[in-house]
């Protein structure tokens, strides 16, 4: 098995890369900037006995994605559908017209852009083999952030579409499409978006009690890309407490 994780040296992504690397996938690790960060994953990815390359790619340009999939080679079996950026908080009318082009580009055009590719990559009518695509998504799909990034949950919004309609196109080609939806989970984005405490003030109001972990996560991601979910495709799997 050979695996492409998009955003997969950071966050939930490291925890994905993780989770597969115990399960025995050999890895590519698609990244933007953090070189370090990068290396450090794959070090850990590695000591798990699997072998694990990087690819340093920008999703939200024109080039991202093929300079992806042209370094990352083949043949994939698999493919995670990681790369996400929610911008900084704020309401939709005070965030700036180019952030919010930008979080649709990486959150929305980036990914369906990563599933063509995908498909191209491991369907059977293109000489793949079959695989599995997972896009991962986001509870504000369904919730829209009021006051928080609407444009964000908008975008991840679009990628739940995407996994109901190429799985359904893909499906006959060999390759199950899926999607797993994470509520508010510990990791970076939080502080990136501009309030670090944001976890601890919502994490009370999730049922379940508290906020996730990037493991739990990577638990489901796994479970989908491997035979006990054969018959699971065109569905995104929400993993949120209960938010």
């Amino acid at each position: 098995m050979r695996t492409l994780v998009t955003g997969g040296t950071r966050g939930i992504g490291a925890a994905i890369a993780l989770r597969l690397a115990a399960a025995g996938h050999d890895l590519v690790l698609g990244y933007r900037a953090d070189r370090e960060a990068a290396e450090a994953t794959a070090d850990s990815v590695r000591a798990a006995g699997v072998a694990c390359d990087l690819v340093a790619a920008d999703l939200g340009e024109p080039e991202g994605v093929d300079t992806l999939f042209a370094v990352a080679g083949g043949p994939l079996t698999g493919v995670v559908n990681n790369a996400g950026w929610a911008g900084p908080l704020g309401s939709l009318a005070e965030t700036e017209p180019d952030v919010v082009r930008r979080v649709v580009e990486v959150n929305l055009v980036a990914p369906l852009l990563v599933a063509r590719a995908a498909v191209r990559a491991m369907g059977r009518s293109h000489g793949g083999s079959g695989g599995v695509l997972v896009n991962i998504s986001s509870g504000a799909a369904t919730i829209g952030s009021p006051g928080e990034y609407v444009h964000y949950a908008a975008a991840k919004a679009g990628l739940d579409t995407l996994t109901l309609g190429l799985g359904k196109e893909a499906g006959p080609d060999g390759v199950r499409v899926v999607g797993v939806a994470p509520g508010a989970v510990r990791t970076r984005m939080h502080a990136d978006s501009g309030d670090a405490d944001r976890l601890d003030r919502i994490g009370g109001g999730v049922p379940l009690g508290r906020p996730g972990e990037p493991d739990e996560i990577a638990a489901t991601v796994a479970w989908l890309m491997g035979p006990e979910a054969s018959y699971v495709t065109a569905t995104t799997v929400r993993v949120a407490g209960g938010r």
